[in-house]
């Protein structure tokens, strides 16, 4: 099925979406760790945040998590992350943190399981 869409001037097309929130991580940082989050220290943190937000999962998520190039911040043994629900910051997520954490502490809470 495809997203409805809108024609804007100059060609420029919008599609509609049902995320809320669009959360960037460095893929550059991720690769200078090899990992480093997840049970075993073998995942990336976007596979990890994945794992713990089941509505961030799938092309009509609520919570899109992308891995972009690079965010020219470079932090020593840590990953650099944005995210829209917290515009004008980059958060720098240490190797290591746990993702159920990471969640809940940049505001993510909303998309946990309901236990």
């Amino acid at each position: 099925m495809a997203m409805p869409q809108r024609r804007l001037a100059g060609g420029i097309r919008a599609i509609d979406t049902p995320a809320e929130v669009l959360v960037a991580i460095c893929g550059k940082c991720g690769r200078k760790l090899g990992g480093g989050f997840g049970g075993d220290g073998d995942k990336s943190l976007a596979k990890a945040l994945r794992r713990v937000l089941p509505d961030a999962r799938g092309k009509r998520a609520r919570l899109r998590i992308v891995e972009t190039r690079c965010l020219d911040i470079c932090p020593k043994g840590a990953v650099a992350l944005t995210s829209s629900a917290r515009p004008g910051e980059i958060d720098i997520i240490p190797a290591g943190a746990d993702a159920m954490m990471v969640a809940t502490t940049l505001g993510f809470a909303a998309y946990l399981p309901k236990l």
